[in-house]
């Protein structure tokens, strides 16, 4: 990339050939061609590159789906970016890729919890065994790796409990038992930190949140290296799964504005930090306290940090920290994060998939927020007043 990443996203993919500043919408099944020869033609050069956007079907996407790969693929330092319609689809695509049966996964036991029903519950029906290691401690994944250990899935930070990992040393074990690494940076995003140039295999990020940050779209992408490419495209093309163009054109529309969003969700979350780290009854998970290790190793890796924390409250009765989100009015209670709006969820302990490594008291309850757009000073009123229900 020549171009700074703010200035990149906002000059690319232009049309000058329609005489647009965005790409237009291609939608097709059937793709046509002059010619059997022609047809020929397209095949032979995506042999020669299947990066290169040379169809010769709609399942493998247009021209609209092949512009948003390619900005992508800048933005991560990748090698390439598939697509998928949901965020999750990329974390079915990239695990299915690679794992077959007798293989062994080891993941982030604060992976999502969806992420840890199909590796722990579904891929062992497929004899597929997943161990989870202690993302605060690596000697837990160093004791579990084995002949059979095939992949490495690290999720930073970790689902509602925001454990920040020393992602380096993970790669070192890696590729030390040439084993294939994978994380989910959605909460990252590549604005702030890039995967796949640090030493990952693959990088996923969920396009519904912060990619598309406006709450009306899903969507999923898989940044791959050339090591991994040739798996994940086999796959991609036998489970068929592919974004829709019009999907496409809104988080590519979408990615317009990523810096500035992000920027700002990182001001008012920074902001609310502080308010809230007054509190006695809560504890911050997000990379506030300086001599924490989670903000150390934050550092150590991002240029940022997004909207998205999570609340440790102290409270005994576990009803009034429900009082508390539901007395929030500038606060949407509702699942997925990413967009303009700020979101309040309580998080029941059994939603985290009965981790190994989340230890909480009987007294101790997660509420996860996600810091949207708003001014945050009524957002630090919103919570000001809320707070006083905790008891």
């Amino acid at each position: 990339m020549d171009k700074s990443f703010k200035t990149f996203l906002k000059h690319t993919a232009k049309d000058f050939h329609n005489q647009s500043v965005n790409p237009p919408v291609v939608r097709a099944s059937t793709i046509i061609f002059k010619s059997m020869q022609d047809i020929r033609k397209t095949q032979n050069k995506y042999k020669k590159d299947p990066t290169g956007g040379h169809f010769d079907y709609g399942r493998q996407g247009t021209s609209t789906t092949h512009i948003l790969q390619k900005i992508l693929t800048k933005l991560e330092n990748s090698y390439h970016v598939f697509l998928t319609p949901t965020g999750f689809g990329s974390v079915f695509l990239a695990i299915f890729s690679v794992a077959r049966p007798g293989d062994e996964i080891l993941a982030a036991d604060s992976v999502y919890y969806p992420t840890r029903l199909l590796t722990k519950d579904y891929l062992k029906e497929y004899n597929i065994k997943t161990t989870f290691y202690n993302p605060h401690d690596l000697n837990s994944l160093k004791k579990n790796i084995s002949k059979k250990t095939k992949l490495i899935f690290v999720e930073n930070p970790g689902s509602n409990s925001f454990e920040f990992q020393d992602l380096s040393k993970i790669i070192s074990i890696a590729k030390k038992n040439n084993i294939i690494t994978m994380i989910d940076n959605t909460w990252g995003t590549p604005y702030f930190f890039k995967p796949i140039k640090l030493g990952f295999d693959m990088s996923i990020v969920s396009a519904t949140k912060y990619y598309s940050g406006h709450s009306d779209v899903m969507g999923g992408s898989l940044a791959v290296n050339k090591k991994v490419f040739k798996h994940v495209e086999k796959t991609q093309k036998i489970t068929g799964l592919r974004l829709g163009p019009d999907d496409a054109y809104l988080i590519t529309r979408g990615l317009r504005t990523l810096d500035v969003r992000l920027d700002k969700h990182q001001e008012n979350a920074k902001k609310v930090a502080a308010f809230l780290s007054k509190n006695r009854k809560v504890k911050l998970l997000y990379p506030y306290k300086k001599d924490s290790y989670n903000y150390k190793m934050w550092k150590k890796y991002y240029s940022g940090a997004s909207g998205l924390m999570g609340l440790k409250i102290k409270a005994k009765n576990k009803n009034s920290v429900i009082k508390f989100v539901n007395s929030l009015k500038l606060f949407g209670y509702g699942y997925s994060w990413g967009g303009f709006e700020s979101l309040a969820l309580h998080q029941e302990i059994k939603v985290q998939g009965n981790r190994k490594y989340l230890k909480l008291a009987k007294d101790e309850h997660i509420v996860r927020l996600h810091i949207g757009l708003e001014d945050c000073e009524d957002l630090i009123e919103d919570l000001r007043k809320a707070l006083k229900f905790i008891k």
